[in-house]
């Protein structure tokens, strides 16, 4: 057995020193605690909404990020992953799950497909995410690469462990209330079921770590705000599916620690045969669709490197 952790993060939207200061804290907690296992959770450094701070909050592979998550494993002899908006020298953006052990980085996971409004920050990764951690090996995933059976595939008896974190927002609470009050029961539900589901679509245990607090920010292509939450579903899971620890979202942020053992086993559900693991439901479909096509041009136009002029 050994005990892993995971934090829980309220982040202060693209201000990157009082994040990685609140993850260093957070995690400095964890290891103290004896966690050998630390995950934090998706955007670690700038949270995650429609801001355009977020277009100019990417770090560099080498840079501050990757530092925190090498000293918190170096001191706390651990593996720790999280992942961030990195800035890589082929000059595009891309949502870098990285893994760290008390020798440096082991390795890295870009999550494959951008969420909704995250289509205007980063572009998508390719590679598998199965990353070898000494005897070990880890499977990364980030936020709705739990929703897909793409994700599945990839690392379905083929790790002992699986790491990761989301952003995960709650359905605003527009009109009619009634509505969009059952809209976000069932995308609370789906949260923490991804989460703590697809350790029994794989076969290995699940720390996943995940953001709470309150989220405000402008609303693409439409002229209102959004206002909302996080959904907290901070949780570890045994390979069977079992939760062994798990921290509410109207608990904030802190550090959950469960014990764990790091085994591959037959998985004890099998996907579907479509795309998604889950129901997404009507709204969230509609709004992946539109933000993605609004995202994408946002991308291009305001994060990804600008071509020279051509000479006259």
């Amino acid at each position: 057995m050994v005990l892993a952790a995971a934090v829980q993060l309220e982040a202060v939207l693209g201000d990157v020193a009082t994040n990685l200061a609140s993850c260093e804290r957070l995690g400095g907690e964890a290891g103290r605690a004896g966690a050998r296992i630390i995950a934090l959770p998706e955007f670690f450094t700038t949270g995650i909404g429609f801001a355009e701070s977020l277009a100019t909050a990417a770090l560099p592979p080498d840079g501050a990020a990757t530092d925190l998550l090498t000293s918190l494993a170096r001191r706390h002899r651990a593996l720790v992953g999280g992942s961030f908006l990195c800035r890589d020298a082929d000059g595009h953006v891309r949502n870098a799950y990285l893994l760290a052990g008390p020798t440096g980085v082991v390795g890295r996971h870009d999550k494959d497909l951008p969420t909704m409004w995250e289509n205007a920050f980063y572009t998508c990764g390719d590679d598998d995410g199965v990353l070898s951690a000494g005897e070990h090996t880890v499977g990364a995933a980030v936020c709705w690469e739990l929703m897909r059976t793409q994700t599945v595939r990839r690392l379905r008896g083929r790790v002992d462990l699986v790491m990761t974190g989301s952003g995960w927002w709650s359905i605003p609470r527009w009109r009619p209330h009634r509505l969009f009050d059952r809209l976000e029961r069932t995308n609370a539900r789906t949260a923490r079921w991804s989460a703590a589901s697809f350790a029994q679509y794989v076969g290995a245990p699940v720390v996943h770590a995940a953001h709470a607090g309150d989220l405000t920010c402008a609303m693409p292509w439409l002229p209102v705000r959004y206002r909302g939450h996080f959904e907290g579903a901070t949780l570890i899971a045994a390979a069977d599916g079992t939760v062994v620890a798990e921290r509410g979202v109207n608990e904030g942020e802190g550090v959950v620690l469960g014990e764990i053992t790091l085994e591959r086993r037959p998985p004890a559900l099998d996907p579907p045969a479509g795309f998604w693991l889950h129901r997404r439901g009507m709204l969230p479909a509609a709004v992946w669709h539109y933000q993605r096509w609004h995202g994408r041009r946002w991308y291009r136009r305001h994060v990804a490197p600008q071509a020279a002029p051509s000479p006259r």
